[in-house]
């Protein structure tokens, strides 16, 4: 017995020697939901379909339990978790996969069962599941707990639901989230605040690249996502972009083994510059300062040491500015207190001097978080620039084997592509009238300048970036004004020119008006002095000759114009609709802008 016990070291010893590595062979089980009959809601096509395909996939896999389940009530669902949870306590590796309708509330996600009515705001909180209830499903899993949601969909209740409190909140999408327990991952089919696609077949763009990546064998799964980002990118044209949020360990974590050869081939040549590389991708795509320490204490100097601190400076810019909006409205909230209790003139001061000094703290906080993000922003196209030209100038010999391909966890376009996309949103928000050609110019950098001033961002011009898209993405219509010239019509998102019959001629009012026949001129023998009435008509031919000049340039956003000084005929458009200048007025550009603050203001003489 005494000897058996000597030897337990060395048996553990052997066992880890021959254990180690990705080739992993636990118990995995895995539960597949999918609501598609929803009773007080239109149905959606594609979950059930969806389900089914994760399910056979699963199961070709080898997963030792797939509980696959349709259209479930919410007290069906609670079972099913709570029966699902007891075969997770043995298990290595637990994945749920959700499709259906998911919702989010004051920042907590749900997910929808088909028999929910959610009448009201807090009907989420009893006849919804909320995330964390799936979290502890999958909680005793001993190395890797995934969730899956195909559930970022247009919320169907969001017309008819009743707020109770005005204040609370009912998101877009999925809200982001951190996962608590380690080694867990939740993966979204868009990104938080965003919507997900049904796609035109049969199945979601999202489930048919995660059947397509998710299960290769030997696969870290953290690259498996990385697959799936680029194939669902492609396949909407950059409209939708995955996510998973958490983190894992250092060692890759297939959810399929690889099958153990009878030799074992010689190892390839490492690549140091692509393990920098897939590890500062794997933490951009975690996204938190924890991941970028990391990455810098096994990567501390180089190219994406440099881009890593970046990132850190604008997480930290980030954290600081948070942190002064909540101290500057504490400092607004003690004065407006101290000024109710009628507290003496000396603490009410000094509360003043306090908030003030907390809204100046927040200004710089807000513009240094911006000057980091427009770093960091410009520092990450400087590098998927770089990718873009490596990958173009290696030659086809270098081409890595199936096997050996590392994961690019951002978008594999060229910058043309980027730029395009970013041109073709811009057009679509009214502020970029030319053609999407990728090519960014001085007229698409006036584009952007636009954008900004209406939007109320700050996004750098010079560059096509993907926070750039993101912002112009997230604008679900029109940011810059249509203005059109006297003499123009707004015809949907242009100006078309007025053309009146003939005989008639466009007013100042903009409408189409008998022409009147011309005054007979006088003997040449009269004389009078006419050198009153001689500015007059310069004036009118100069305006006349201005405003011809001008008619057609209304569809540039931004930019009103002269006008004329009696009532101009313009006409106004922004998100609310169009609406014509009062006559006697005109419109002059006053700067600014922004949500809710038009730049272009009517003047009235």
């Amino acid at each position: 017995m005494r000897s058996l016990l000597r030897l337990c070291p060395l048996f553990v010893a052997l066992g880890l020697l021959f254990g180690a590595g990705p080739a992993f062979a636990g118990k995995r089980v895995a539960l597949v939901l999918a609501n598609s009959a929803y009773q007080h809601a239109p149905s959606l096509a594609n979950p059930v379909n969806d389900g089914a395909v994760m399910a056979k996939t699963l199961k070709e896999a080898g997963f030792d339990v797939v509980e696959s389940r349709r259209d479930l009530s919410a007290l069906d669902t609670r079972r099913v978790l709570r029966d699902f949870a007891d075969a997770t306590r043995d298990a290595d590796i637990a994945v749920v996969y959700y499709a259906g309708h998911g919702i989010e509330v004051e920042g907590s996600n749900y997910l929808i069962p088909v028999d929910a009515k959610l009448e009201r705001d807090t009907d989420v909180y009893d006849e919804a599941l909320s995330l964390d209830r799936v979290l502890v499903a999958v909680e005793p899993a001993k190395q890797l707990r995934l969730v899956i949601l195909d559930a970022c969909r247009d919320n169907p209740f969001g017309k008819t639901m009743k707020r109770t409190v005005a204040s609370r909140g009912i998101g877009r999408g999925l809200a982001q989230v951190e996962p608590t327990s380690p080694n867990t991952l939740i993966a979204y089919s868009a990104k938080a605040g965003f919507t997900a696609q049904d796609g035109d077949g049969a199945n979601s763009p999202f489930t048919v690249a995660l059947s397509k990546h998710l299960t290769t064998p030997g696969l870290d799964v953290r690259r498996a996502f990385g697959f799936v980002r680029d194939d669902v990118l492609r396949s909407t044209g950059n409209k939708q972009e995955p996510f998973v949020y958490g983190s894992l360990g250092g060692e890759d974590v297939p959810l399929v083994p690889v099958k153990v050869a009878a030799a074992a081939p010689a190892a390839p040549v490492t690549n140091p510059q692509a393990d920098m590389r897939r590890d500062y991708e794997l933490a951009l795509q975690v996204g938190n300062r924890a991941a970028w320490e990391a990455f810098l204490a096994q990567h501390p100097d180089g190219f994406y040491a440099n881009l890593a601190k970046l990132q850190i400076d604008k997480i930290q810019a980030e954290q600081a500015h948070a942190a002064a909006i909540e101290k500057a409205k504490q400092a607004e909230a003690e004065r407006d207190r101290l000024a109710a209790l009628g507290a003496q003139k000396d603490a009410q001061a000094k509360a003043a001097a306090d908030a003030k000094a907390a809204e100046q703290a927040q200004l710089a906080a807000q513009k240094a978080k911006e000057q980091a993000q427009q770093q960091a922003a410009a520092a990450e196209q400087q590098r998927v620039n770089l990718a873009a030209t490596a990958q173009s100038a290696a030659p086809a010999s270098t081409a890595g084997s199936p096997g050996t391909n590392v994961a690019s966890l951002t978008p594999a376009t060229a910058p043309a592509d980027l730029n395009r996309s970013v041109q073709t949103e811009l057009g679509r928000v009214g502020c970029f009238s030319g053609q999407a050609d990728g090519n960014w110019n001085t007229s698409s950098q006036r584009s952007l300048s636009q954008f900004n001033r209406y939007a109320g961002t700050k996004l750098d011009v010079k560059v096509a970036s993907t926070d750039a898209l993101d912002a112009v993405k997230s604008k679900p219509s029109r940011v810059c004004p249509l203005v059109c010239e006297h003499g123009f019509k707004a015809d949907g998102d242009k100006c078309t020119k007025i053309v009146c019959r003939e005989g008639y001629v466009v007013n100042d009012d903009n409408e189409c008006e008998k022409q009147r026949a011309a005054k007979p001129a006088k003997p040449a023998t009269a004389k009078r002095d006419d050198s009153d009435e001689r500015p007059a008509r310069q004036r009118r031919q100069s305006a006349g000759a201005a405003a011809g000049a001008a008619g057609g340039y209304g569809a540039a956003a931004g930019i009103a114009g002269a006008g004329r000084a009696a009532g101009g005929g313009q006409v106004f458009c922004n998100s609310a609709g169009c609406r014509p200048v009062s006559r006697g007025c005109h419109l002059e550009y006053r700067g600014g802008g922004g949500p809710g603050n038009d730049a272009n203001a009517e003047v009235c003489r």
